[in-house]
């Protein structure tokens, strides 16, 4: 039982009538009207009523103003409620303080979109704060769509919508590009009019107070103008609806962002001029990792990287070649190329002996390729085809100087046939001015991005390998990390009865119990509170010994003289006691000591990491991981990830320390097991998702040795106990939904597990897609899929690595009783979580149908839409699919016919 894929959010009509995507209106308005619009020379109101009426959409402009006749000539209405047509898109130009009610009115009126240009919200204060929030609040009581306040306005080229107060018209194209700055966005536009680059949108969604990145990043992900996303960020807004927008659209477009407020002044600034707080610029960069958005700095930058990946394929490492016919230019590559993380290609004997056949005696025999200054277009042509066959290199860059015997033109009409080169880049650098631009225009129609100088060309090859490099790790097959089942239980009742005490610091021992839960390896330890209690501890434990300062108040034991180490006898720990109960009393106090720890002595057989946990005011919690010790804050060798992580991403980011390459081993010592380190990685990641009152936990040092991994120290710290639960900060990234797991017998008795799908199931769906028959996959599919379609990687780890806020899978595993191994047998999907509808999918493995799987399955999808708010579920299905019609018509879904396409339409409405 199976339903098509279908496309029922996207198609424009079905039998249950037409389908509008709630931002429509912004994109391809029918009417609009235009509320404050006045003739005042030079104001807000008069230049954007003029930009729309002097820019045909193909709909009727309506100004609103009380207090005029006409505007422009055009009639006027006192309100939104006598314009006797159907409006759509309301553009609003008037004093903030009306807003609110005029946002009211407009819902009232039936309109479902605003464009709120005028400022006066939360940028200035706690009173435009509260007419932001009233009017959000009118906007969503009418289900109407807001961009701004506090905006340029938005241009849509290809419609011809233009609801700006900007001088001029940005031309047709393909690249979107959003911004927060309006000021940034005329800007770019004179310069995009200067240099003939055109736009799908063009849009300043100032404040963000309703429609956010994450709405537009989905719409234009789906819009087959846009080829290309480009945004100016100074807040990410809604952290959450950012990344899930993100990482599902960047693997097909390019998303480039430039975020301001990298530095401390900048950063306040930024926050100054939107009212939003800006969050850790290091946790930013993790954050666009994880999504597979990349960072540029500049706004050239910006848009040579649209243009760069919309030309060229994506390099698929770090490794460029750099041909040329002058040796200055290729060592300036060269310099920018390695500072920039890149590596020069190493050329092969067969390379050299090739190019050895046509090239003078003196070219350079290694990389950059320097084929001297008298090198002709046949010369260049021939080269580039040689270089750009060996394995080893992942790009070429071609440089051209112009000396008095180089021809630009003609080099570069013999270069247009090598623009695509399989995957592998191409790019070039035609250094000069008047006399190369002919060569730079031939180049660039023909795909080749042109630079004007070598090391900028350099810089933007790092660019691109960079970005394979987070992708492909978005879409890497991780390891499976064990089961989802933690001892969550048990780690929060070791929190509840700290908070309950009216704590919010862990003891060592009590924080060394919540890593225990969640199987992260301690040391053994006693509490001892009198002398006599730690000599016998240690008596018990065994010789070496250490002891530690056993306090509920301080979390620093070095600071206070609270930690002896090495205690090799009863003397020596009994000093060792007093010691430590001397120095703390000295130094903070008596009512800061309650005894000592007493754990076994561990030699430090290895190397001292830290992993840590901290809140980041954007995006939740993030995990720290890097060189541990004392001098964790000197060296400052660590990285940043959100949780959670599967064991590709926490390899990834160990990837990024210095301390990972002594890890693989160094200088004649082994290598740790970095498999046990990535799984212990995972296991903390969950631990963090899981305990949302944990506000700090540090493991420093963890001890990593090729035998072991040991945590040594350990410190939490909670949240204040006063916080309401509902209010704790929450994961950008949704955690894997254990709550939709549960078992359920088949209707041969046998009992399956189902549960929400993981990036882990790629080996296991290639084994499902393999048992499917032909007439299964075309009821799935509505279409004829080969085997090697239906199990490529690129397309099995997307339907694997899902985000759980956006989609929902459920897998129906069972385990084979005689060998134990486990057998996906039936896949359910929901996709569209978060939107007022959803779209169901299924399939079941042909052995295991008519057992009742496909219902259980879409009633359990069902159930999961009404708990994330999905206000109605539906599905294209084959008309010959009847098995599946009868499920949904079981449960409730109303079912129409679409002769014409030959399927089956369904909607479930929820409520």
């Amino acid at each position: 039982m199976k339903p098509g894929s279908g496309k029922a959010l996207k198609k424009a009509q079905n039998i249950f009538g037409e389908k509008e995507h709630p931002l429509d209106p912004f994109f391809k308005p029918a009417n609009v009207a235009v509320i404050g619009a006045t003739e005042n020379p030079g104001s807000v109101g008069r230049t954007t009523l003029w930009n729309l009426i002097s820019s045909p959409f193909g709909g009727a402009v309506f100004p609103v103003n009380p207090n005029r006749a006409s505007v422009l000539g055009i009639k006027a209405y006192k309100n939104v409620r006598e314009i006797p047509a159907e409006v759509d898109l309301a553009v609003v130009v008037t004093p903030s303080r009306l807003i609110p009610g005029i946002i009211k009115e407009c819902g009232e009126a039936g309109i479902k979109a605003a464009v709120v240009i005028s400022a006066g919200f939360k940028e200035v204060g706690p009173e435009g704060a509260e007419l932001e929030r009233q009017l959000v609040e009118n906007a969503r009581a009418a289900g109407m769509r807001v961009i701004g306040p506090n905006c340029l306005g938005i241009m849509i080229p290809p419609t011809g919508v233009n609801a700006t107060f900007a001088a001029a018209m940005a031309r047709t194209g393909n690249i979107a590009f959003l911004s927060q700055s309006g000021a940034l966005c005329t800007a770019v536009l004179d310069w995009s009019l200067k240099e003939n680059v055109g736009f799908s949108a063009f849009m300043s969604i100032g404040a963000m107070a309703d429609v956010g990145w994450g709405d537009l990043i989905y719409y234009l992900g789906d819009d087959p103008k846009t080829r290309a996303i480009l945004i100016y960020m100074e807040s990410v807004g809604d952290a959450r609806s950012f990344l899930s927008a993100a990482r599902e659209v960047a693997y097909t477009k390019p998303i480039i962002v430039i975020k301001a407020g990298r530095t401390a002044a900048g950063s306040a600034a930024a926050a100054s001029h939107t009212g939003a707080m800006t969050g850790s610029d290091d946790v930013l960069d993790s954050a666009f990792r994880r999504s597979g958005v990349l960072r540029v700095t500049t706004i050239a930058e910006l848009f040579y990287m649209a243009e760069v990946l919309s030309k060229q394929p994506r390099p698929k490492g770090p490794r460029l070649t750099i041909l040329t016919n002058a040796g200055g230019p290729g060592v300036l590559a060269a310099d920018a190329l390695l500072l920039g993380g890149g590596e020069l290609a190493e050329i092969s004997q067969k390379t050299i002996e090739e190019l050895n056949q046509f090239l003078p005696a003196t070219w350079s025999h290694r990389n950059p390729v320097d084929i001297i200054g008298d090198a002709g277009p046949d010369r260049y042509a021939k080269a580039l085809e040689v270089v750009a066959k060996d394995e080893n290199t992942d790009g070429m860059l071609v440089v051209l100087t112009p000396q008095a015997m180089t021809d630009a033109t003609q080099t570069a009409q013999l270069l247009r046939p090598l623009a695509k080169m399989g995957d592998r880049p191409v790019l070039a650098s035609w250094m000069g001015g008047v006399e190369v631009a002919a060569g730079e225009h031939i180049l660039n129609q023909a795909g080749i991005p042109t630079f004007p100088y070598p090391d900028t060309a350099a810089h933007m090859f790092n660019y691109m390998w960079r970005y394979t490099y987070n992708l492909r790790g978005l879409y890497e097959t991780p390891s499976y990390a064990g089961d989802e089942e933690s001892a969550a239980g048990k780690a929060r009742e070791i929190l509840d009865r700290v908070r309950g005490a009216g704590r919010t610091i862990l003891t060592e021992d009590e924080s060394k119990q919540v890593l225990a839960a969640y199987g992260i390896p301690v040391l053994p330890s006693i509490i001892a509170a009198t002398e006599d209690e730690a000599a016998a501890a240690a008596a018990q434990i065994g010789y070496p010994v250490v002891l530690k300062l056993h306090s509920l108040t301080i979390t620093h034991k070095t600071d206070v003289g609270g930690v002896q180490l090495n205690l090799r006898d009863e003397e020596a720990v009994r000093r060792a006691f007093r010691a430590i109960r001397s120095s703390v009393e000295e130094k903070a106090g008596a009512e800061h000591f309650q005894g000592v720890n007493v754990q076994p002595f561990a030699k430090l057989d290895g190397y001292e990491v830290i992993l840590g946990s901290t809140i980041d005011p954007q995006f939740g919690p993030v995990i720290l991981f890097g060189m541990g010790g004392q001098l964790v804050e000197v060296f400052r060798d660590r990285a940043l990830a959100l949780p959670p992580l599967n064991t590709t991403l926490a390899r990834r980011m160990m990837e990024r320390t210095r301390i990972f390459k002594a890890l693989q081993g160094v200088r004649g010592r082994k290598a740790v097991d970095i498999a046990a380190l990535e799984q212990l990685l995972v296991r903390f990641s969950r631990l963090v998702v899981e305990q949302p009152w944990i506000k700090e936990l540090d493991i420093n040092p963890l001890l990593a040795s090729p035998d072991r991994l040991l945590a040594l120290d350990a410190r939490v710290v909670l949240h204040d106990p006063s916080m309401r639960e509902r209010d704790l900060p929450r994961p950008a990234i949704r955690p894997y939904p254990v709550e939709y797991a549960g078992e359920w017998t088949m209707r041969n008795g046998e009992t399956v597990s189902i549960r929400p799908i993981r990036p882990e199931d790629e080996p296991a769906m290639v084994r499902f897609h393999e048992s499917l028959s032909d007439r299964t996959v075309y009821h799935r599919y509505l279409q004829v899929l080969n085997l090697s379609q239906r199990v490529a990687h690129e397309r099995l780890i997307r339907i694997c690595f899902i985000d759980y806020a956006n989609q929902m899978a459920l897998v129906a595993e069972r385990t084979d009783p005689a060998t134990g191994d486990k057998q996906i047998i039936a896949v359910g999907r929901l996709q569209g979580l978060g939107q007022p509808e959803a779209e169901f999918s299924m399939v079941v493995t042909d052995d295991y149908q008519n057992q009742g799987l496909g219902t259980e399955l879409l009633k359990r999808l069902i159930e999961i839409g009404r708990k994330e708010g999905v206000k109605a579920i539906v599905a294209d299905i084959l008309a010959e699919n009847s098995a599946m019609q009868s499920v949904a018509e079981k449960l409730g879904f109303r079912i129409g016919r679409d002769i014409e396409d030959q399927v089956v339409s369904a909607r479930l409405e929820l409520c």
